[in-house]
């Protein structure tokens, strides 16, 4: 098979417009930056998403038990039924410092980082696992890592601690929660658009000369893998277009040049489960073009205030998380349920001899295992194989064990992106089993 070298990340910055390439066969490198020669057969990246939805789950169906094709899952991970070869479910690790201070915010801010949290007001956490993987590793990508919220932070001051800890996971440094992309448009420009006047055109009709001038130097393989790949990006393009259309998302796409009229202020999208899907895709996009490499997606706030008219559940989240019946199940699978649509899709993109999600670490977690504040030991669930270094279909479990530190969790998959640490935050021991 010939090998044809093309610089991937700036073959389209002729029309100034930034947009990776999926992998293909035909191209010998990821991050193609690099002024020395590339060499065929270089490795698929790693990639890292950290899903999290506040206040826990159900107390009686979250749980998981035997391996492989015949574990049996509880009904909260019913959506991920289909996945059970890949997927780790942990239990029995936490974070010391979460046990210290208030509930909520103290179980939260260090979530990503096991680092003492500072109350009073004052904020200061650590530096979480995708914001250390972000600077070591992103720097290869447009985008070092994606920070998607579905629910605006709170500012408030809870039992003496902000609010601010419970509304972000991600963290830059330790003075410093990551900013959230709310909106799915502007989280999409920042993947593809380099230019925010670009706004009105779209992407493909920018692009499109280039792409069929470089569509005839590929293999059919990769001709047919590019094709699907633009198709995909027309689709969430025009999903967004039209739920804009539709006012099911506030905020404001411009239509001009430049503005006629103040920008409105933010508000959070009033169809949730589009908004949550649409998130998943742009997450999904960012992957599979390896416009990024790193992802948090943030479903909802720890002492969270969303509710769920399209359920038909009446109260809201938080409230919800204590009463542990019908309705909190139903809202704990409609949050998994955006996981196992994030993974399928993941799953049906072909990278060499694995797919996209066996190349990825999707975790899956929770501020506290259930309503109740239960934080002596958290809610853990990881889905792919980190290209082949994660064995899938296991149950683990740390509880009564001397290592169960959140932290010792992340020392072990920093080692799957090529990041060895001696220590992270609470932990300097790694988890073996992972």
């Amino acid at each position: 098979m010939k090998i044809h070298r093309f610089s991937r990340r700036t073959f389209l910055r002729n029309v100034g417009v930034t947009m990776a390439l999926p992998w293909m066969e035909s191209l010998s490198v990821w991050g193609d930056e690099s002024s020395r020669p590339a060499k065929p057969g270089s490795q698929v990246p790693v990639r890292l998403a950290v899903l999290f939805s506040g206040n826990g789950f159900h107390s009686k169906e979250w749980w998981a038990k035997g391996e492989g094709a015949q574990m049996e899952l509880g009904q909260v991970l019913a959506p991920l039924t289909d996945f059970r070869q890949k997927l780790l479910f942990i239990q029995g690790l936490y974070n010391e410092e979460a046990l210290k201070g208030n509930i909520h915010s103290s179980q939260t801010g260090n979530l990503l980082s096991g680092a003492p949290l500072a109350s009073g007001g004052e904020i200061r956490s650590g530096t979480s696992i995708d914001q250390l993987v972000a600077q070591r590793y992103g720097q290869s990508t447009k985008v070092p890592s994606l920070v998607l919220g579905c629910e605006r932070s709170n500012p408030g001051i809870h039992k003496n601690y902000s609010m601010l800890y419970s509304s972000h996971i991600s963290w830059s440094s330790p003075t410093s929660p990551t900013p959230l992309e709310l909106y799915p448009a502007l989280a999409f420009d920042r993947l593809f658009k380099d230019e925010a006047q670009r706004g009105d055109k779209r992407v493909l009709d920018a692009v499109l000369d280039e792409a069929k001038r470089f569509r005839q130097n590929v293999s059919s393989t990769d001709q047919q893998k590019l094709d699907e790949y633009f198709n995909s990006v027309r689709e969430v393009e025009q999903r967004i277009e039209q739920a804009g259309k539709q006012g099911e998302l506030q905020g404001w796409r411009p239509t001009l040049g430049k503005p006629d009229i103040p920008r409105p202020a933010d508000g959070i999208p009033q169809n949730l489960a589009e908004h949550m899907r649409l998130m998943s895709d742009i997450l999904v996009l960012g992957f599979q073009t390896d416009t990024t490499r790193v992802c948090t997606l943030k479903f909802n706030n720890d002492h969270s205030y969303l509710q769920f008219p399209h359920l038909n559940v009446d109260l809201g989240h938080h409230e919800l998380s204590h009463r542990n019946n019908a309705d909190w199940l139903k809202v704990n699978q409609f949050f998994l349920e955006q996981f196992g649509y994030i993974a399928r899709k993941l799953d049906a993109i072909q990278e060499g001899d694995r797919t996209a999600l066996d190349n990825s670490m999707l975790m899956y977690c929770s501020s506290m295992l259930t309503g109740n504040h239960e934080a002596t030991k958290l809610p853990v669930v990881l889905l792919g194989g980190a290209r082949g270094q994660i064995q899938g279909g296991r149950v683990l479990d740390y509880g009564g064990k001397p290592n169960r530190k959140m932290c010792s969790l992340y020392l072990s998959m920093l080692d799957k992106v090529g990041i060895r640490l001696k220590e992270f935050g609470d932990s300097q021991q790694r988890l073996d089993e992972i």
